[in-house]
């Protein structure tokens, strides 16, 4: 039996299992979950059949073994490279974007590297559910090359001169940035929104750390299980504003962190231990009526290119030095980000570091 034939059996198979109702349907191995996915980002199954396994699998509910099937499956085709660097932090914003506040966590990988912490960050231009404003909008509008390689990317990590860099989905896993039209169809969030933040396109010679953010409470686990399948030794996940990796500015907050593959252990923070005092839980959307829209509760933005430039400058000022709520919101992140991975022994530390290469220009001067 050819490949081809072999991976529309299985899939025929998965699909009679899973989709029988909510009483009859049946899990998946992790094994056939991989392979199922693997097929759908190789093309050889149709789209009917590829929406219909993604929809079926969020109707019974995934599996933490279906998740790591799907991720495996990712990991499997995705390009990636080891930079020449022991560390390195892999830094994953939802791929669909921010439409309730402006997006500056494009600029953290900056700072960090300032910090001297090697960062990549990931993700693709407009995928649903939210198709809000993304790293590769904000940083295309700051005049940064978002379409750069791979080996161009790590090139620029291992250079202490820039330390950061930013890859497309399109570049390392061409296969899944084929399904966004395709996961626009679908409309809801299925199980790709939630494991492709966990994507390797660079790691680091000794260790990486996936810094991601989560909003629901049964999330850390499901994250921590999965990156530690996934091989993070390192994993930090921030109970942030819109599921981003910036937490509240105005009250406590939650994260959980595991290191050298070990269980995830929470964490309290408090914006005010670091001398934040926002009114704003993050940085606002101007209140520009070409710029937001009402008429769709989740896609909120009607101009995406309009936010992300303000969202650019804002970001770019607070590199400068400029203060308020885009300086605070780079502060508190990358201050946890120091401390979780030992590069400030405390989250106040960690601030002290940061407000010192925002305030002396050495972070503005990372940007390019």
């Amino acid at each position: 039996m050819s490949e081809s034939a072999t991976s529309s059996a299985l899939m025929h198979s998965i699909i009679q299992r899973i989709a029988t109702g909510p009483e009859l349907s049946k899990d998946i191995s992790l094994q056939e979950a991989s392979g199922g996915t693997t097929a759908i980002l190789r093309g050889e199954i149709d789209d009917v059949q590829a929406a219909i396994f993604f929809i079926a699998l969020r109707m019974k509910r995934e599996t933490d073994d279906e998740n790591k099937g799907i991720l495996d499956a990712i990991l499997k085709v995705s390009d990636s490279r080891v930079a020449e660097v022991d560390e390195v932090v892999s830094l994953a914003d939802p791929y669909d974007g921010f439409n309730r506040n402006l997006p500056v966590a494009p600029f953290i990988p900056v700072v960090l590297a300032a910090c001297g912490l090697p960062t990549v960050s990931h993700g693709l231009d407009a995928v649903g559910p939210k198709f809000g404003v993304t790293h590769r909008h904000v940083l295309q509008a700051a005049g940064i090359d978002v379409d750069i390689s791979l080996d161009d990317a790590t090139a620029r990590i291992a250079d202490p001169e820039t330390g950061w860099s930013y890859v497309d989905q399109r570049t390392f896993c061409p296969g899944l940035h084929d399904l966004t039209q395709l996961r626009q169809r679908i409309v809801k969030r299925q199980a790709l929104t939630t494991v492709e933040v966990l994507a390797k396109p660079i790691t680091g010679r000794q260790k990486t750390h996936l810094v991601t953010g989560y909003v629901h409470k049964p999330y850390p686990a499901k994250y921590a299980s999965l990156a530690r399948f996934a091989k993070f030794e390192g994993c930090l996940l921030i109970r942030g504003t819109e599921g981003g990796v910036i937490p509240s500015l105005r009250q406590p907050g939650m994260l959980f962190r595991y290191d050298d593959m070990g269980m995830e252990e929470p964490v309290e923070i408090n914006p005010q231990a670091l001398g934040i005092a926002q009114p704003v839980r993050a940085v606002p959307l101007p209140d520009d009526p070409t710029i937001m829209r009402g008429d769709d509760e989740i896609a909120r933005i009607s101009d995406t290119s309009g936010a992300a430039a303000i969202a650019a400058e804002t970001g770019i000022r607070a590199l400068q030095g400029e203060k308020g709520p885009s300086y605070d919101s780079l502060v508190y992140s990358c201050a946890i980000i120091l401390w979780h991975t030992g590069r400030a022994a405390s989250i106040s530390q960690g601030a002290d570091q940061v407000r010192e290469v925002l305030d002396n220009g050495t972070a503005y001067r990372h940007l390019k």
